[in-house]
């Protein structure tokens, strides 16, 4: 029997919601469109929205569930709220950097921003223990994407 995930993020898009759930799914591993919900004539008349149109997309990216909500232009996404992925090589690093970031923006300390506009932390496992090193911790202050191999030189300086 397959359990029921308890808690589900769901991301806030004016209509491109769908774009986005292809865009992630193809992405990370393991990961697929669930389903997708239309507004009816009710969304049409609430939320401005032609009835038929993508309402709420489901998917999965790695396993994990979210939700993708066509609601409008009154939210947009900010770096109080990211997603961290976690890397356990350089390898995974530069693939999801690449990835997300094309579109977007590279900010600083593997923080990006995608072409919607959501934030996510780029992080190597080892992240936490080699910047406990005040030289690695400096060297990252001035990374966007992280280097690890960097980190380490700094931290053996």
């Amino acid at each position: 029997m397959a359990s029921i995930q308890r808690i589900t993020p769901c991301l806030w898009f004016d209509q491109q919601a769908e774009e986005a759930a292809r865009f992630y799914s193809g992405i990370f591993p393991n990961s697929h469109i669930v389903a997708v919900s239309r507004y009816g004539k009710a969304g049409h008349e609430i939320h401005r929205r032609p009835a038929g149109s993508i309402m709420t997309v489901a998917f999965e990216l790695d396993r994990q569930p979210f939700t993708a909500l066509n609601g409008g232009p009154e939210y947009k996404f900010t770096p109080a709220v990211s997603f961290v992925v976690r890397c356990e090589t350089q390898q995974e690093v530069d693939h999801y950097w690449s990835r997300l970031s094309a579109g977007g923006e590279e900010i600083q300390c593997g923080w990006l921003r995608d072409k919607f506009g959501l934030s996510w932390q780029i992080t190597p496992t080892r992240l936490p223990e080699l910047i406990r090193n005040p030289k690695a911790f400096q060297a990252m202050l001035q990374m966007k994407k992280i280097d690890v191999a960097e980190l380490e030189r700094a931290a053996q300086s």
